[in-house]
């Protein structure tokens, strides 16, 4: 079968091919960073290009594909298909990011305060190398986060504010954060939060304050690098409330 129809094969295996070295390039564009073989925008740039090369790899398994099934060629069909499964699941990965990218501002620093946000004091030995400031960006900042997430808002417990540290304290553990600070007296609560693909490192401070009710929970999250979190400092917030209100 594949002599008799060697063209279409070697089409069908150009593409297959292909997006099988773009989805494993894919891969190893996050794992060499995080691995520290080259920096963050190194990383981005290879997962770019990968993410290009998935793209043609889809038009030629496509190809491949209607070529096959024309000629009654089966076995080759099957392969253009596997290869078309490999470049569809691959190039939606970047795709997903860059139509998030494109549907948030372009900011990586989020919290529940914004004319107040909790600060940062012993993480800051650990940002000192960071591109990222630790500074708040101020009403630029604000304004930009009120309208991408209004939802992003103090956290108010009816419970003492020692019990909510030590609720704030359990859940930034089960979310698995590096926790640098836990300072009681003071009510704050800082750590680290390291993603899996690419390993970037963003910082929390959860500030924990007395209100009439019980307690007000103030948290933010500030990237080390990048100008864009593309959504995932808001994300980290959410999620950290949904799983304290859980808690509860």
């Amino acid at each position: 079968m594949f002599k008799e129809h060697r063209y279409i094969f070697l089409l069908a295996m150009t593409g297959f091919s292909l997006a099988v070295l773009c989805a494993i390039t894919e891969i190893m564009s996050g794992l060499g960073t995080r691995w520290g073989f080259w920096d963050f925008r190194t990383g981005l740039g290879i997962l770019r290009w990968a993410a290009y090369g998935e793209a043609a790899a889809v038009l030629i398994t496509t190809a491949g594909c209607i070529i096959s099934g024309h000629r009654r060629a089966w076995d080759i069909f099957t392969f253009s298909v596997i290869g078309l499964i490999v470049g569809v699941a691959a190039v939606s990965v970047p795709l997903k990011m860059y139509r998030t990218a494109q549907s948030v501002p372009p900011i990586h620093d989020i919290t529940t305060d914004t004319e107040n946000p909790p600060q940062f004091n012993m993480i800051l030995r650990l940002r000192k190398d960071a591109p990222n400031p630790a500074e708040y960006g101020g009403p630029g900042t604000s304004s930009q986060q009120l309208t991408a997430y209004p939802d992003i808002k103090p956290v108010m417990l009816a419970v003492i504010p020692a019990k909510a540290f030590e609720l704030c304290l359990a859940t930034a553990r089960e979310m698995g954060w590096d926790i640098i600070n836990a300072g009681s007296d003071e009510g704050i609560i800082e750590g680290t939060d390291t993603t899996f693909w690419f390993g970037f490192k963003d910082d929390i401070v959860i500030r924990i304050t007395p209100s009439e009710k019980g307690s007000r929970i103030d948290l933010r999250s500030l990237s080390r690098v990048g100008k864009s979190d593309v959504g995932t400092n808001a994300k980290r917030i959410r999620n950290f409330i949904n799983k304290l209100r859980q808690n509860i």
